[in-house]
């Protein structure tokens, strides 16, 4: 995803700018101007999240041909076996 001047440096960057946001507006301490920016910014800061989520699922389903696979379905169970099991 093309990176703007305004856009953040990382995904994560995006996610803690975006708590941050989400903070400020809930305090209700924020002058109508400044929310209306703040509300902005973080409409800016999602787009830029899902637009990297969306990249990221394409590349794992390039990754996987297509036919990705619910771990549960395979036996996933978030663990490995040791060796020789």
């Amino acid at each position: 995803m093309p990176k703007s001047a305004t856009s953040p440096k990382s995904f994560e960057a995006a996610i803690t700018e975006l708590e941050a946001i989400v903070q400020e507006m809930e305090s209700g301490n924020l002058p109508l101007e400044d929310s209306l920016a703040r509300y902005q910014r973080g409409v800016s800061l999602l787009r830029y999240c899902q637009g990297t989520l969306s990249d990221a699922e394409q590349r794992v389903r390039i990754l996987e041909g297509d036919t990705l696979v619910d771990f549960a379905a395979e036996g996933f169970r978030g663990d490995t076996k040791e060796a020789g099991e």
